[in-house]
């Protein structure tokens, strides 16, 4: 079943690999990961143009893999199947973030002409409970992270000296912040539209 390598490891195909993911087989899983996470993350980086963002859908990506393992069913390649699952949830981010950007950007457009509905009103309003929510949800030392960087526009490099932590901590950090953001916010969505 397994095929040796070059460097004397075994290797599976991919076809093997689902097999034994399939039954919990964590070693699959860690073979999965590391056969195509960097893969992934470079075509949805080419897409959106965002490491952040890319990581956090190309985790996604894993993170469904492994929950759904049990009732997987993959009608075509492996990589097939996790690279459309990457450009589905690209697209569906994409959505996500044009629909906000055009609810930012109306309601921008109405706080400058001074015209506003009381619906409008009720949906900022929503919308910054949204943010607070998420906000209280972090964890304090990675709120602190967040705030440094969104609120007080700390680089990278400054947040991690003034708080001792690597730079790579710190954009764990930020990602994560986002990433509850974002949840509590999308949370908020189908009273906005």
């Amino acid at each position: 079943m397994a095929k040796k390598n070059n460097t004397g490891t075994h290797r599976f195909s991919d076809q093997e690999l689902v097999l034994s993911l399939k039954e919990g087989d964590r070693t699959a899983f860690a073979e999965i990961y590391e056969r195509y996470w960097s893969l992934l993350l470079s075509h949805a980086i080419r897409m959106l143009q965002d490491q952040d963002v890319a990581q956090d859908i190309v985790q996604d990506i894993f993170q469904m893999l492994w929950e759904k393992r049990l009732t997987l069913n993959i009608h075509t390649s492996l990589s097939s199947f996790l690279y459309t699952s990457v450009r589905y949830r690209i697209l569906d981010q994409m959505k996500r973030d044009k629909i906000e950007d055009r609810f930012l950007s109306s309601l921008q457009t109405e706080i400058e002409s001074g015209v506003r509905s009381t619906d409008d009103a009720i949906a900022e309003k929503e919308f910054t409970r949204k943010i607070e929510e998420g906000l209280n949800k972090l964890p304090p030392k990675m709120r602190t992270v967040f705030e440094l960087s969104r609120i007080h526009e700390y680089s990278y490099q400054e947040i991690a000296k003034e708080l001792n932590l690597s730079e790579n901590t710190v954009k764990k950090q930020i990602s994560n912040s986002l990433k509850i953001l974002r949840n509590s916010i999308k949370k908020g969505y189908s009273l906005f539209f």
